[in-house]
């Protein structure tokens, strides 16, 4: 039997997952519930896990997994994200399942979410990033954020971005940016005449207005991966 709170923030995680790909943050979940700290979820994301409702993957895929969800639940129509080999505590055929079909890409090392660094090119390791999560029929890499100039779009410092390949950009996307065939920076992207704006999601950082001709977009945001 799971508290009001423990289904609310099992249906809210659910929810994001689906319609995203990847779990919401412990910020996102506070304030969902309408806590006042961070750690009720922790609370609450521990109850789930011993339950058997979720489970965290810090050490594989920095990834948290729906395993299971409520009868009451699954009859609404939810549809959990189930991984592979997990044992149910009900018969199989009393919940949904659907298995998620995880994909190695290379992490190609660090990439600034603030004043850009020096282009990465070496991959560093490799990671298990659930194939839900990839955009289209494109190639796809991952790199490790650092800084915090994107955190309002609910990329931290430390988190594993997905990438696909791609030259071009619609506004508003987040991109791997180039600047000058020298720095890469992950920024949300606008196109202004002949001017380039690469816009942070962090007050405390100005956007940066550049010739068309100095950026070239390495690829656009279409995941992400946190460990808690």
């Amino acid at each position: 039997m799971l508290t009001r709170k423990q289904l609310e923030l099992l249906d809210f995680i659910n929810t994001r997952m689906q319609r995203d790909g990847v779990p919401p943050s412990f910020d996102e979940m506070k304030d969902a519930l309408d806590l006042r700290s961070k750690s009720g979820i922790h609370r609450l994301i521990t109850a789930l896990e011993e339950r058997g409702f979720i489970r965290r993957l810090a050490h594989r895929a920095r990834a948290l997994e729906i395993v299971k969800l409520p009868d009451a639940m699954a009859r609404e129509g939810f549809s959990p994200r189930v991984i592979a080999g997990d044992r149910p505590d009900r018969p199989a055929a009393a919940i949904p399942v659907e298995p998620i079909d995880a994909l190695e890409l290379p992490v190609m090392g660090r990439i600034a979410a603030g004043t850009p660094i020096e282009a990465i090119q070496d991959i560093s390791h490799h990671i298990a990033v659930p194939g839900s999560m990839l955009s289209g029929s494109g190639q796809h890499y991952a790199l490790e954020v650092k800084g915090d100039s994107m955190i309002e779009a609910g990329i931290n410092d430390g988190d594993i971005v997905v990438i696909r390949e791609q030259s071009s950009a619609e506004n508003g996307d987040i991109v791997v940016a180039l600047v000058d065939d020298a720095e890469a920076t992950l920024k949300r992207f606008r196109r202004k005449g002949s001017m380039i704006a690469l816009e942070a999601a962090n007050p405390a950082y100005e956007t940066r207005l550049l010739p068309d001709s100095r950026v070239k977009v390495q690829g656009r945001l279409v995941g992400l991966i946190r460990s808690y």
